[in-house]
């Protein structure tokens, strides 16, 4: 049987991985968790149909490198303008 986790502790790790976007290995290496039981924690606060914590965080990293890429492409497309 694993080691006991105080309540404090599993609310610390998930509320870091939900605001600040960690990962769930950067909070089992910080905090000195399983990521087993961080993903059994996550798993026992999301609501069916709704979207887990981890997907929420996958989405939001998807969608800032998309914003970087969008970026990219519109200072190119200003480029372009001002050379012709």
């Amino acid at each position: 049987m694993g080691k006991h986790i105080e309540q404090s502790t599993k609310d610390l790790v998930v509320t870091s991985i939900k605001q600040d976007g960690l990962s769930v290995l950067e909070a089992a290496d910080k905090f000195k968790v399983s990521t087993k039981a961080i993903c059994r924690w996550l798993s026992d606060l999301a609501d069916n149909g709704h979207t887990s914590i981890l997907e929420m965080n996958k989405l939001r990293r998807e969608n800032q490198q998309l914003k970087e890429i969008i970026g990219m492409l519109m200072l190119d497309q200003e480029k372009t303008k001002k050379n012709r």
